[in-house]
């Protein structure tokens, strides 16, 4: 573990050492802001419904954008053979920068406390759905981020590494929303597999297990896949 968390510093130092990080926060920032103020000032209702609304959708784009470097550029630089010199395993690899990641994501969503605080200021503040609602976004944002890893892991170009992980994520986060379109066979179903279903129970201040284990599921099955993905390239 301690091997990883000295990859995910340096993930998360080479963030902040570029554009990157102050970039993709900015951009977050600015569109969950403009939705959360809007509403405030422009409707006068002091509520964090529209955050939480379009926060999900949000991070299909935020996530990408920050885990499509980890490995494509290792490997279209070469420098993958390099980190794979050292005493480290591929699952160490995954794990450190999927945690540098998930730093970086935290610190975004620590800066949007000041909106909570605001309508704090306003009157009382429901608390219960607050705290769900973060804790739904950490763990959407992760599933997001290990997605992203497992994209990464399997092309050179950053670019289409993005592209296949916003798919990806998009495709989970819009099919509970789609799943009403559907035969009513498929419906529980799809929206079992929705990122956004499961989001959404927990935004309520609903705490439930079966969410916790699908996220962590999912979490940990992207991640082992993208070892697995990384791995691979020592039999071609």
């Amino acid at each position: 573990m301690s091997k990883s968390l000295t990859i995910a510093r340096r993930e998360l130092g080479t963030y902040f050492n570029s554009p990157i990080a102050y970039i993709v926060i900015t951009v977050f920032l600015l569109f969950s802001g403009f939705m959360f103020f809007s509403q405030l000032f422009l409707e006068n209702n002091a509520d964090l419904r529209p955050f939480f609304g379009w926060a999900p959708l949000a991070l299909t784009f935020f996530a990408p954008a920050i885990t499509m470097r980890l490995l494509a550029e290792e490997r279209g630089q070469g420098t993958f053979e390099l980190l794979a010199t050292l005493p480290l395993t591929d699952w160490q690899v995954v794990l450190g920068k999927f945690l540098g990641a998930a730093a970086l994501l935290g610190v975004a969503l620590g800066l949007t406390l000041a909106y909570p605080i605001t309508v704090s200021s306003f009157g009382q503040l429901d608390k219960g759905p607050v705290i769900g609602g973060y804790l739904g976004l950490l763990l959407m944002g992760g599933s997001y981020l290990a997605i992203g890893l497992l994209a990464s892991s399997w092309t050179r170009s950053q670019i289409v590494a993005f592209i296949l992980a916003w798919g990806i994520s998009f495709s989970l986060f819009i099919l509970g929303r789609l799943a009403v379109l559907a035969p009513k066979v498929l419906q529980p179903f799809l929206e079992f597999i929705s990122l956004d279903t499961h989001f959404q129970s927990i935004a309520r201040g609903v705490v439930d297990t079966r969410d916790l284990l699908y996220y962590g599921s999912l979490i940990l099955g992207c991640l082992t896949a993208a070892t697995y993905s990384l791995e691979s390239r020592k039999w071609r």
